[in-house]
């Protein structure tokens, strides 16, 4: 039995707490609030740590150094960040519904992520490159969206 099927978030060690990102980068995007309603809107600009094509962090040991306001994802607050994405792995779990299809543990190609859709890459700008008043600008829907459970 796969580690994530047999373990909660819990009791996985740092190594397959990290092996549970499916790298698509969706934490990533900048997100706005909007100050009438508190509705979150997710933007297509990226921290200046992701990679936009890799969907890597390029510090990520020292990404909270760099960027004081980035989330480390917890066992804990993973239930509790409301934007995390609905295809997160780790929120997946959290709800109870496994891993997605598409998921690199599960199809065994880190391509799949992008593929189906999920991932960033190669639709969004780099946070540095666009003014933080044009952000709003920036205001998009698909990282909301998720692929069908099955093919």
């Amino acid at each position: 039995m796969a580690f994530w099927e047999e373990k909660s978030l819990e009791q996985m060690s740092p190594a397959e707490w990290e092996a549970l990102c499916d790298g698509c980068g969706r934490c990533c995007l900048i997100k706005l609030e909007d100050e009438d309603s508190g509705t979150l809107i997710t933007s297509d600009v990226r921290c200046k740590l992701l990679d936009g094509d890799s969907c890597a962090c390029s510090n990520y040991p020292r990404r909270k150094e760099i960027v004081p306001d980035c989330i480390k994802l917890t066992p804990e607050n993973v239930r509790e960040i409301p934007w995390i994405p609905t295809t997160c792995a780790y929120r997946r779990l959290a709800e109870g519904k496994g891993l997605a299809w598409w998921h690199p543990l599960v199809s065994g190609d880190p391509q799949t992520v992008v593929d189906v859709g999920v991932s960033v890459k190669g639709r969004t700008f780099l946070e540095t490159e666009i003014d933080a008043e044009e952000w709003e600008e920036h205001a998009v829907d698909w990282p909301e969206w998720e692929p069908p459970e099955s093919l």
